[in-house]
């Protein structure tokens, strides 16, 4: 198990619950945009939001976003160690920082003393593009390549005494994403920050980044995620959380489980769970619905279900913890299966 820290107020490791990122897409110094998009973030799940500080600007305008941030702030800094320094004494809760770019080993030094003495966690780690030379020459572009490069980035700041460190090993390519965090886990107890970089935009994007992650996740792998994606901070959320759900790492939400349907199904099964699952869209409670497309083992399928239906062409069965309850019109399914949904949500 990875050990335990804080980034601000929310744990991270050490059997924490596992925490979603993403990253703002707004140019830092413009505070009123940039806190739309992380109250955005926060409203569909995200419980941390990375900056990019790019310039003296951007970094004077964090000690305002960390005080009207409803969450904690990571700044993600390259080259100027200086304007690594400027963010952790404006307060950030985490950094993000490569200590082979920042300056050399004054510059690392500097920022490992300010990290300690305000307690602040740092992020490092490595990508199929920035692999350390000397790692390309030994391994190829390779998952061990990443795995070295991403504990030689922290072994930097561990001989200054900096503890508080995350790790990450992203490539675009999945395969060697997932095998790259395998070698982490097994190396060291630092919490790791999952996720498939440069995934792209669209379904193969989310694709990736949910076999990625997913596959990490069944594994116990993983602290905190980012499903990156082109263009999109509240889709990068929401696909985060999907994840989380789909592994079974948060349960806290309205599963809706249906069947493909097949040519004994006569009523409309597919709308019928569309609508359920847009109703219960925003309970925070663990609940698995079943909406089954016929009679024959719809029961029996559903059978590990909190609250279920079974459709028939004249008659639904509706039932709950698995035992038939009565029958209903499909006319009025939605209605009846809802009712039985409160009435569990309410005893639970």
């Amino acid at each position: 198990m990875s050990k335990k820290i804080f980034v601000g107020g929310l744990a991270m490791g050490g059997g924490s619950r596992v925490s979603v990122q993403t990253m703002t897409t707004v140019k830092t110094e413009y505070v009123s945009a940039v806190m739309a998009e992380i109250n955005s973030a926060v409203s569909l799940g995200a419980d941390i939001v990375r900056l990019a500080v790019r310039d003296e600007r951007d970094a004077a305008a964090l000690r305002e976003l960390v005080a009207l941030s409803p969450c904690p702030l990571v700044a993600d800094i390259h080259f100027d160690y200086h304007l690594a320094i400027k963010s952790v004494e404006s307060g950030v809760h985490k950094v993000r920082l490569n200590p082979g770019n920042i300056g050399g080993e004054r510059a690392i030094k500097a920022v490992s003393d300010c990290l300690k003495a305000n307690g602040t966690p740092v992020r490092v780690g490595s990508n199929s593009g920035s692999i350390e030379k000397e790692f390309l020459e030994k391994y190829g572009r390779s998952a061990e390549a990443l795995a070295e490069s991403a504990l030689y980035s922290a072994s930097l700041l561990e001989r200054f005494g900096v503890q508080n460190i995350v790790l990450s090993a992203k490539a675009s390519d999945v395969a060697t994403t997932v095998r790259a965090y395998e070698l982490l886990s097994e190396r060291c107890d630092y919490p790791l920050h999952v996720g498939v970089t440069e995934a792209g935009g669209g379904k193969m994007g989310l694709l990736k980044g949910a076999i990625g992650i997913g596959s990490l996740l069944l594994k116990g792998i993983g602290d905190t995620v980012r499903v990156s994606l082109t263009g999109g901070v509240e889709q990068e959320v929401i696909a985060a959380r999907d994840i989380l759900r789909a592994t079974g790492v948060d349960k806290n939400f309205a599963e809706v489980v249906s069947c493909p349907t097949c040519g004994r199904c006569d009523y409309d099964a597919a709308a019928l769970a569309e609508k359920i699952a847009k109703a219960t869209e925003n309970v925070q409670k663990p609940i698995k619905i079943a909406v089954m497309g016929c009679v024959v083992n719809g029961v029996g399928e559903g059978k590990d279900a909190d609250v279920g239906i079974a459709g028939g062409k004249d008659k639904c069965v509706i039932f709950v913890g698995g035992e038939a309850v009565r029958t209903v019109s499909p006319s009025v399914a939605e209605e009846e299966l809802m009712k039985e949904v409160r009435a569990w949500l309410a005893k639970n």
